[in-house]
């Protein structure tokens, strides 16, 4: 039988993963609907369109390569198999983390309030913008991703068999002349950009807060509400960015023992990145917002509906009998 660690974690993970592929599912589709009536994607919907399409690749590799690794390690650590798993891991979270650095960039320039001609011209062209950056974003991704397939090495490594014996094994292991570079250009560097990207947003909303930002009733006006909407959803992803950031490399150097506490959390930090991250573009967006809640309250009042027994009413009918009389 299977640890209760192993047992925990494939069912977090499952139930991750089917709340990943239905939150970023109905973000496209939303999306997509829009583009079929005839409306056309903003900058911001079209990244947000390509970040989920990304976190559904992203969470089914992950599903297949811990899932892997928990029932058979013997095939999990074949070269073949463990090199084709971490290159395909390795796409999806650098491509994820540079398509917040594209959102981060497509806030900062809606909300910035700058008289700087570069700052109005990128402005005016971001429907020109957005689209190269998410190319740049996957040719980075792929430039620092699949060299991994060639920068492999064996290690030994020990692991318990029973609880008084241990097997060495050797097992794939990436190189530290690929990684290190690899991970500062694709995982630290989009970190530092998003980080500036939301201070500036946050800098910005303080120092050109005034009275015009309300409306006649003291409340905040649409395009106040905007800029805060937006900045309150970059430093959300910014979070969770350091949070699976930091559980990354904690595993990744194996400061936790496996089945120990911190690496438990480590994990499960790792497994609700992509449905966090998710919510927070759903709960970002005032139009996914309200379809979400008119899902909600569809599903909601079918279940009343179901749920309420049916009653007969009989209504007793009476009936008058008329006689019409001859005119003379």
């Amino acid at each position: 039988m299977l640890p209760v660690f192993i047992l925990v974690s494939m069912i977090v993970l499952g139930i991750s993963t089917v709340m990943v592929v239905f939150t970023n599912s109905f973000i496209i589709v939303v999306n997509l609907l829009d583009k079929v009536k005839g409306k056309k994607l903003s900058s911001t919907d079209l990244i947000v369109v390509t970040l989920c399409a990304s976190n559904i690749f992203f969470q089914f590799i992950m599903l297949f390569n811990d899932y892997m690794s928990f029932l058979d390690g013997d095939v999990y650590f074949t070269n073949e198999v463990y090199i084709i798993c971490t290159v395909m891991l390795m796409l999806p979270t650098f491509s994820s983390f540079w398509f917040t650095v594209c959102l981060s960039i497509n806030y900062y320039l809606q909300i910035v309030i700058s008289t700087h001609p570069l700052l109005i011209r990128l402005k005016l062209g971001s429907s020109q913008l957005v689209p190269q950056l998410i190319m740049a974003s996957i040719f980075i991704s792929l430039a620092t991703g699949l060299p991994a397939a060639w920068n492999f090495h064996k290690e030994p490594q020990n692991f318990n068999m029973s609880s008084d014996q241990s097997a060495e094994i050797s097992v794939p292991s990436l190189n530290v002349v690929y990684l290190l570079p690899s991970t500062l250009i694709s995982c630290s560097l989009p970190l530092i950009l998003v980080g500036i990207a939301n201070g500036l947003i946050i800098k910005s909303l303080v120092t050109h807060s005034h009275r015009s930002d309300l409306n006649s009733n003291g409340d905040l006006s649409a395009r106040a509400e905007g800029r805060v909407r937006a900045a309150r959803t970059i430093s959300c992803l910014l979070f969770l960015y350091i949070s699976f950031y930091i559980s990354e490399i904690l595993v990744f150097i194996e400061i936790f023992p496996q089945s120990s506490p911190g690496f438990c959390i480590c994990l499960m930090v790792m497994y609700s990145y992509s449905p966090a991250q998710s919510i927070v573009l759903i709960f970002g967006s005032p139009k996914l917002k309200q379809v979400s809640l008119h899902l909600i309250r569809y599903i909601g009042g079918l279940k009343k509906t179901k749920s309420r027994t049916p009653t007969v009413l009989f209504i007793e009918v009476k009936m008058k009998k008329t006689v019409n009389l001859p005119v003379e």
